[in-house]
């Protein structure tokens, strides 16, 4: 016999799994798509060697580095 607390439990961890899975989905999806040879932000020619070492990016090394420090901060 189930409790309510439990099938509470077993239903927060099945949407927590199912939100997981899609966002991993939505992710290999993305990676999956083929980049871009200019930098979304600056414009920039996307070096070959960035495009080879990771074909979905669509930001120049410069501009991702950038991007990832202002996400740290929260801006």
């Amino acid at each position: 016999m189930y409790l309510a607390g439990e099938r509470a439990i077993e239903q927060a961890e099945a949407m927590v799994t199912a939100e997981r899975d899609k966002a991993i989905a939505d992710i290999r999806g993305k990676l999956a798509e083929p980049g871009a040879d200019a930098c979304d932000d600056c414009g920039e020619d996307i070096p070959k060697e960035r495009r080879e070492a990771m074909p979905s990016a669509r930001r120049c090394t410069t501009c991702e580095e950038r991007r990832e420090r202002a996400a740290k901060r929260g801006w």
